[in-house]
């Protein structure tokens, strides 16, 4: 670290932090000895619980002793339980119940150290900022607390004030788990499948991203950004005249938190809405943009009274690479096809397994788990579920979860939390399902559309069937539109990417020695109703002014094969 001191460390640094304590371990020390001392407090409860067989009995009061000892070893701890609040493979059930309080029941600091932080970081007084600011915070986090306000220009403002002394605080606590991390792993049964370290420094490098609120109000405009089409969602305004790296102005969100049913309904709003927007959001955030909200505990997102959903809390976002998009698409797609020798190559792909990891055994085994879960009763799909029987797998085979997708895992979880807490029938795959299949058949992409060719194709034969049960669930998806789907695939048949699945169709209809005119009619008693002839006509028309002479030409070929070859195999027909 040389020159610079733990609250001058812009960015999580792991060789520099422990350079700087290496020649001050006195810093360190007490600290240290403070934090071993309260786990082994904790440790030793939960023993003597095991000699007087009271675990059961006690299960309550421990719980609440762990998250009480979290919270006062302060941000770092409170951090390290809210992770660990969405790992079922790692933690008790009744600690994780516990847990969650962390996200948003806090206690506040010192109201005049807030005032005065926000006074320093902004360079002016609070009467020079503010002709409202509310004499307590509204809310109170691991990081920072949240006062209401309003802006001498008159607009409404949450104003987030960071927590005094912060950064040095989380220096000093990620040195030291860092170096109890070097040595505890061996000793731990926990199957990582990597260094505990580099968990440490994924963990250390998201605190540092989430403790600047210039990043974080960068990534609340980008997000913005993403969904400024969508009239569903609300990501508030950032006041950047009246933001610093401890202090972030943002608009103020009227609204209720999604787990207050009472007030939604009462405010005329549709739970049943509220969830098909919360889950298509989180979708879009995975499977389209790649940059998604990983953090969307209750307390950050909230039902707007004009029927949008708002986010809040911009500090804990991830990105995801292209490939990795395309490889969770694979994922889905295998999934749903329960081709789990190809599930098991996309797990190597994702990082969950090694790449010289023998599948073969593991096959059978990702088949028992996830075949009963998208088995016969599909419906009762949840993730809770999934992870709580994968965490199984992972103790028998070399699985691990990439830190990335903890944040996913974590953030999935957490939204079907909050739908089942609306609704306690809520079922994901019904809003799930709609919408990836109109993902597909809409291709907007060329990698999407080669997953949808995975789909409608097996072993070279194209499945009829497949292609069925694609529409009529994308058709359940209220913003499927069959025509446009239709335009586009005609516009993909017709280009030069198209040029393999012409052949393929003309397979398709001529296979096994008989036009496939069944399926077909089925197909068009499928969306016939979507389709009236006005509306056809319409895209007819323009479908034919925009194609090229040459796209035409591209085709007519394979138009005109087929009717003859047709008209040779099938006279009859």
């Amino acid at each position: 670290m040389g020159q610079y001191q733990p609250a001058q460390l812009k960015q999580y640094n792991p060789d520099a932090i422990a350079r700087y304590y290496f020649y001050r371990p006195w810093l360190a020390l007490g600290r240290l000895l403070r934090i071993i001392w309260s786990i082994a407090g904790f440790v030793l409860s939960l023993k003597w619980d095991e000699w007087q067989n009271q675990v059961e009995q006690n299960k309550g009061k421990r719980a609440t002793q762990l998250r009480e000892l979290l919270t006062r070893l302060g941000p770092t701890f409170i951090k390290v339980g809210q992770a660990l609040s969405t790992r079922p493979d790692l933690i008790r059930k009744d600690f994780l119940e516990e847990l969650v309080k962390l996200q948003d029941q806090l206690p506040p600091f010192d109201n005049d150290q807030a005032y005065q932080i926000i006074e320093t970081e902004l360079d002016r007084s609070i009467y020079e900022c503010f002709s409202e600011l509310s004499p307590k915070p509204v809310a109170a986090a691991s990081l920072g607390q949240v006062y209401r306000g309003r802006l001498l220009s008159g607009e409404e403002v949450a104003v987030k004030v960071q927590r005094p002394n912060l950064r040095p605080v989380i220096t000093r606590d990620l040195y030291l788990m860092r170096w109890a991390a070097s040595w505890l792993a061996p000793w731990l049964p926990l199957n990582l499948g990597h260094d505990l370290t580099l968990i440490v420094d994924e963990f250390g490098t998201k605190l540092f991203e989430e403790i600047d609120y210039i990043n974080e109000g960068r990534n609340a405009e980008k997000f913005a950004s993403n969904f400024h089409d969508d009239p569903h969602v609300k990501v508030p305004a950032i006041y950047w005249r009246y933001t610093n790296t401890r202090v972030l102005t943002l608009e103020w969100i009227n609204g209720f938190k999604l787990t207050d049913t009472k007030s939604i309904r009462e405010a005329g709003l549709d739970p049943e809405a509220i969830i098909q927007v919360g889950v298509t959001s989180g979708l879009q955030q995975l499977l389209e943009h790649g940059f998604f909200h990983a953090d969307p505990h209750p307390g950050n997102l909230f039902a707007v009274p004009d029927g949008r959903m708002a986010y809040i809390d911009f500090g804990m976002m991830d990105q995801l690479e292209e490939t990795t998009k395309e490889s969770l698409v694979d994922a889905l797609v295998h999934l749903v096809n329960k081709d789990y020798i190809d599930l098991a190559e996309d797990f190597v792909k994702l990082g969950f397994l090694t790449p010289d990891t023998n599948i073969t055994p593991i096959v059978p085994a990702l088949e028992a788990v996830l075949g009963n879960a998208i088995g016969k009763n599909v419906g009762d799909f949840n993730f809770r579920t999934i992870t709580d029987e994968f965490s199984e797998l992972m103790y028998e085979y070399p699985f691990r979860v990439p830190a990335k997708f903890a944040l996913i895992i974590r953030s999935l979880v957490t939204q079907e939390g909050i739908a089942l807490s609306l609704n306690p029938n809520f079922k994901i795959v019904e809003v799930a399902y709609p919408y990836v299949a109109r993902r597909l058949l809409t291709g907007e992409s060329p990698a999407l559309r080669r997953r949808l060719l995975n789909v409608l194709f097996k072993d070279g034969k194209f499945q009829w069937q497949r292609l069925e049960n694609l529409i009529a669930i994308a058709r359940t998806d209220g913003n499927f539109d069959v025509l446009p789907t239709a335009k586009l695939g005609f516009q993909f048949l017709l280009s030069e990417e198209g040029k393999f699945l012409r052949r393929q169709l003309v397979l398709a209809l001529t296979e096994d020695d008989r036009l496939h005119t069944e399926e077909v009619q089925r197909l068009w008693n499928l969306v016939k109703d979507d389709l009236p002839p006005n509306r056809l006509l319409d895209v007819a028309i323009g479908f034919l002014t925009e194609i090229s002479k040459e796209s035409v030409a591209a085709i007519l070929p394979k138009a005109t094969s087929v009717t003859s070859f047709t008209g040779n195999k099938s006279p009859n027909k």
